[in-house]
C-alpha cells in the first residue's frame, strides 16, 4: 500500500521559486522543515498553538521555585485555614484521622536476634511501653509544658500541614526533683530563616545550612523570636546542628513532606488550590450577603411632590428633608423608610437563594478534594450515597491517612522514642546490654510499632462478618484485625476479656456464645507475664 505524502515535505509555488533561484536556501528550507515534523512528540511542548504559545513556565531548580514564594504561601495557608470554612474543615479531617488521640508505642523488638526468650522479651516490652506511657503522658516532655507528647503530635502534624515544614528540638532538661531527661520544642517554620535576612548562598539557603558535597542538611538558624512578632528588635539567631558531631544524637527533626529531589524545605499542604479556595470562598460570601439582603423586609413610603408643597411649612419640610437626607442606604428588616419627593427604589430581583450554587460549588469542592486527596463525601462530611460508595469513598482517604501516618512515626515518633529509650538505657533505668556498642543491636532494641485510631465502621455487621472470614481463611489474624478495628492490639484484649470471663464465672452469670459447644465452666488464670496458664 502506498504510503500518504507527508505535507511537510511537499513543496508549495513558492518553495520551486526559491528553488530556481537559489537550490542552496531551498534545500535549508526542506531540512528546516523536516526537522520540524518529526520534532515536538508531545502536543503540550507546542509553540505554534494559541493555547500555548503563551505558557512558558520556568524550569528551576527546587529552590528556585519554592524558596522565593514560601512567606506568601505560608501567609495566606494559615489565613485560608483561619477564615475558610472549607480549608480549615479539610485540616481538621486530616489531623483526625491521622493523629486522632495520638500514636501509641508498641515495643517490637527482634528478641531472636538479641538472644531473649518470649517472655523476657515480653517482660522488657511491658516495662518499657508502661515508662513510655508515663514521659508520653506528662506536660514534662514538653519544653514549655503546655502538651503532652499527643498533643505535641496533633501541633506538629497540623503546623505541617499549615506551613510546609516543621522543626523539633530535642533538649534534656532537668526538672526539680529528677536528673535531665528529654523533652520536645516545636519550632514553627518561619522562625527558621537566614541570620539578619541575609540572602542565600551556595551553602545557606532560607535557614538550612548545606553540606556542599554530599547535599546533607548540616545545620538550621533558628531565630529567638518570630519574625512576625511585634518586638523583633535585637533579633539573635542560634545554629543548633542536626546531628552531634561526636555522638550523632539527633538534636534537631525537620518534617516535611518533599515533592522533589534536593528539596530542602516543605510546600503548604493547600499551596496548589490557593486561588480556587479564596475565589470560592468570595463567591460564597457573596451568595450569602446577597440572599441576607433579599431576606431583609422594608417599607418605603414615598411621598407626591405637589402634596408635599401643599401640606407642610418650610420648617416642617426642612426637618423631612433632612432626616430622608440622612439614610445611607443600610437595610433593616421592619424599618420603614421616608423617601424624598420624586424618588423612588428601584432593584433588579435577587432571585436568590441562586439555584446554581450548588451545583457550581460541589464541582468546585470536587476539584479540590481531588488535589487534596479528600473524596468530596469525606471533604464535605455529608454521605447520602449507598454503602457501597460511602465504604469506596473512606476507604480511598485512609490510603492517604495510613501513609500521612506512616510519615509522622517515621520521622517524629520513632526518633523521639530513640532519644528517649537511650536516655533511659544510659541512665541505668531500662537493660538494654549492647545498646550503645552496636548500631544494630541498637536498632533491634528500638524497634516499635506505631499504632492510631481505627476508621470505625459503617456497617459493623458486614465488616465484623468479613474480618471473621479473613481470620478463618488464614490470610488475616485477629492482631491485624483488632489494630484495624479500634488500634487496641488484640492482646490486651484478650486477656481484659479473661478476667471478664473468670468473673462471670465466679458469680455464676457466664453464658457460652451461641453455636459453642457445652464444655465444663473452668476459670482461667493468667500468670505474673500475662500468659494462659
Amino acid at each position: 500500500m502506498k504510503r500518504p505524502a507527508n505535507p511537510f515535505m511537499q513543496q508549495n509555488l513558492l518553495d520551486k521559486a526559491i528553488a530556481y533561484v537559489s537550490p542552496k536556501r531551498a534545500t535549508a528550507r526542506m531540512a528546516a522543515r523536516a526537522q520540524l515534523a518529526i520534532a515536538g512528540g508531545y502536543t503540550g511542548a507546542r509553540m505554534d498553538r494559541s493555547a500555548l504559545n503563551r505558557w512558558q513556565p520556568n524550569a528551576g531548580s527546587p529552590a528556585a521555585d519554592i524558596i522565593r514564594d514560601l512567606p506568601v504561601l505560608r501567609a495566606r495557608s494559615r489565613d485560608q485555614m483561619r477564615n475558610s470554612p472549607l480549608a480549615l474543615g479539610a485540616l481538621n479531617t486530616e489531623v483526625t484521622h491521622v493523629v486522632g488521640t495520638g500514636l501509641s508505642y508498641t515495643p517490637a523488638i527482634d528478641a531472636d536476634f538479641l538472644g531473649l526468650t518470649p517472655e523476657q522479651a515480653k517482660a522488657w516490652g511491658q516495662d518499657a511501653q508502661r515508662r513510655f506511657g508515663i514521659w508520653a503522658m506528662s506536660t514534662d516532655c514538653d519544653v514549655g509544658r503546655r502538651l503532652n507528647f499527643y498533643g505535641i503530635q496533633e501541633l506538629a502534624f497540623r503546623s505541617m500541614l499549615e506551613s510546609g515544614d516543621i522543626f523539633v528540638l530535642t533538649p534534656r532538661i532537668a526538672r526539680a526533683g529528677f536528673s535531665a531527661r528529654l523533652a520536645l520544642q516545636l519550632i514553627e517554620a518561619d522562625r527558621v530563616c537566614n541570620p539578619n535576612r541575609k540572602h542565600d548562598s551556595e551553602t545557606v539557603i532560607d535557614g538550612i545550612e548545606i553540606s556542599p558535597n554530599t547535599g546533607e542538611a548540616i545545620a538550621a538558624h533558628i531565630a529567638q523570636k518570630h519574625p512576625g512578632d511585634y518586638l523583633t528588635a535585637g533579633n539573635q539567631w542560634d545554629r543548633v546542628v542536626f546531628r552531634g558531631d561526636s555522638t550523632g544524637r539527633r538534636n534537631l527533626l525537620h518534617i516535611f513532606k518533599p515533592l522533589r529531589p534536593g528539596q530542602i524545605r516543605g510546600v503548604p499542604w493547600i499551596a496548589p488550590i490557593l486561588e480556587p479556595l479564596k475565589q470560592l470562598g468570595r463567591w460564597s460570601d457573596a451568595e450569602l450577603n446577597a440572599a441576607v439582603i433579599s431576606g431583609l423586609f422594608a417599607t418605603f413610603i414615598k411621598m407626591d411632590p405637589e402634596a408635599f408643597d401643599t401640606l407642610f411649612d418650610d420648617d416642617a419640610k426642612g426637618a423631612i428633608v433632612e432626616k430622608a437626607g440622612s439614610w445611607t442606604g443600610e437595610m433593616e428588616s421592619g424599618k420603614a423608610i421616608n423617601l424624598l419627593p420624586g424618588e423612588s427604589v428601584e432593584s433588579p430581583a435577587p432571585g436568590r437563594p441562586n439555584p446554581e450554587f450548588d451545583p457550581f460549588w460541589s464541582a468546585m469542592v470536587r476539584q479540590i478534594g481531588i488535589a487534596l486527596e479528600l473524596p468530596f463525601e469525606v471533604l464535605t462530611m455529608h454521605f447520602q450515597s449507598s454503602y457501597s460508595a460511602a465504604r469506596a469513598a473512606l476507604l480511598m482517604a485512609w490510603k492517604g491517612w495510613r501513609g500521612r501516618r506512616d510519615m509522622l512515626a517515621t520521622y517524629l515518633c520513632q526518633p523521639v522514642v530513640e532519644l528517649w529509650l537511650a536516655d533511659e538505657v544510659a541512665e541505668g533505668r531500662i537493660s538494654a546490654p549492647g545498646f550503645f556498642s552496636d548500631e544494630i543491636v541498637r536498632a533491634s532494641w528500638c524497634a516499635a510499632t506505631w499504632t492510631g485510631d481505627g476508621p470505625g465502621s459503617i456497617d459493623p455487621g458486614k465488616e465484623v462478618d468479613a474480618a471473621r472470614k479473613r481470620v478463618e481463611m488464614g490470610i488475616s489474624t485477629k492482631q491485624a484485625e483488632s489494630i484495624l478495628h479500634d488500634g487496641v492490639n488484640w492482646e490486651s484484649k484478650h486477656e481484659q476479656r479473661v478476667r471478664e470471663v473468670n468473673a462471670e464465672k465466679r458469680d455464676g452469670i457466664y453464658f457460652p456464645p451461641a453455636g459453642t459447644p457445652a464444655i465444663p465452666a473452668q476459670p482461667v488464670t493468667l500468670d505474673n507475664s500475662g500468659a494462659n496458664d
